[in-house]
């Protein structure tokens, strides 16, 4: 791709994140090689796609044959709703008792789990003659939300016998699917609870991403991808294949500045970094209010050319410099953060690493003063 001025004229800031569609497309191929024949595939958008903007991503994952959506709160799904995206949502936290009025006149799916949420469908019911549909969320080791195996058969006959409201699905959230023990008990729970009751007409969902790639004989007709789809890796054991994912975002700066230091000058804030020689620095319009942790200050490189330059110096709230010593640049070309250039690729998960955190809180931080920029 050639890149311009122009191009991002729009943007008004020399900063953006910068999304492929094309890998978009691309996961959604690789994650059907390990989805069950006859199955459906089912999108977690929420918290904005993982950053990477849920309503320009919803639609290419509908073209590429996702079934369902799923989001976190209704809000997000009315976001959804109101950009015309008519497909079956599902909103996988707990929702107020207040507002399932919003999820039944909306056609947006919700997650029950208590006595309370019946009772909201009720009236729910009652007040719009809408019948609110509804998934049963069980709790199997999570301990987050969700209703107790032991009080699970009983909460979803319960439903079953309710003419109020429409049940679609029961499910459950794996703790951590990269622990084939403890994904075990979590999964026996579910399957004692869901073969207790009839589940005929009901999608049935237990796996995420990892739990896809790498358990091949738990039994469902609907999984759950969430970071797969945007090319972010799993955890997953040793030995399991991992899938051809591409990373679909990259963050980009163009330099604003570039001014040589002379040796045992300090830069940036409270001078962390000192210049062992003459440094050439460029500096570029991204910072800790972007949502680049502070704390990558000094151990990040960027890419310019298709070669690495290291970021000195603490990131600021609004910029960050670069060592860029020896490279040919000006003012106006490209540093690229994360993502590819010239052949050198940034992953999220290398700065993932360095934080001791996982790679999709990362894309999440990214925040929505850097422009999304859609490409294919």
């Amino acid at each position: 791709m050639q890149y311009n001025r122009a191009s991002y004229l729009n943007t008004r800031r020399d900063a953006w994140v910068e999304i492929n569609l094309d890998y978009i497309e691309k996961n959604i191929l690789e994650l059907r090689k390990f989805l069950k024949p006859d199955a459906k595939l089912f999108a977690v958008v929420k918290a904005d796609a993982y950053g990477h903007g849920a309503v320009m991503i919803a639609p290419v994952l509908l073209a590429s044959g996702v079934d369902f959506l799923g989001v976190s709160s209704i809000d997000e799904g009315m976001q959804l709703r109101e950009a015309k995206i008519d497909a079956p949502i599902l909103v996988l936290g707990a929702v107020p008792v207040w507002s399932f009025d919003w999820a039944a006149a909306n056609n947006i799916s919700v997650s029950i789990f208590s006595d309370e949420h019946i009772e909201a469908c009720r009236l729910t019911y009652e007040k719009t003659k809408i019948k609110t549909k509804v998934h049963v969320k069980i709790d199997t080791g999570m301990n987050r939300i969700g209703v107790r195996p032991d009080k699970a058969v009983e909460f979803i006959k319960k439903v079953q016998n309710c003419d109020f409201l429409c049940l679609e699905g029961i499910f459950t959230h794996f703790a951590s699917a990269e622990e084939e023990d403890l994904t075990e008990i979590q999964y026996e729970k579910f399957e004692k609870i869901v073969s207790s009751v009839n589940t005929e007409g009901l999608l049935i969902h237990c796996c995420n991403t990892a739990a896809l790639i790498t358990y091949k004989d738990m039994k469902y007709n609907m999984a759950r991808a969430g970071i797969g789809i945007y090319g972010l890796q799993p955890d997953l054991f040793p030995e399991a294949v991992k899938p051809e994912l591409k990373q679909v975002i990259s963050l980009r700066g163009r330099i604003t500045n570039i001014h040589t230091a002379h040796k045992d000058e300090g830069v940036s804030y409270s001078h962390k970094y000192i210049t062992s020689g003459e440094t050439k620095i460029a500096t570029i319009p991204i910072g800790y209010a972007d949502g680049v942790s502070r704390r990558l200050s000094n151990k990040i490189f960027g890419i310019i050319n298709g070669k690495k330059v290291p970021q000195i110096g603490n990131i600021t709230m609004d910029q960050m410099m670069f060592d860029v010593s020896g490279v040919s640049v000006k003012e106006g070309d490209i540093i690229t953060l994360l993502g590819e250039d010239g052949g050198t690729f940034i992953s999220v998960d290398e700065w993932a690493g360095l934080l001791g955190t996982i790679n999709y809180e990362l894309t999440c931080a990214l925040k929505v003063r850097l422009a999304r920029v859609y490409t294919r």
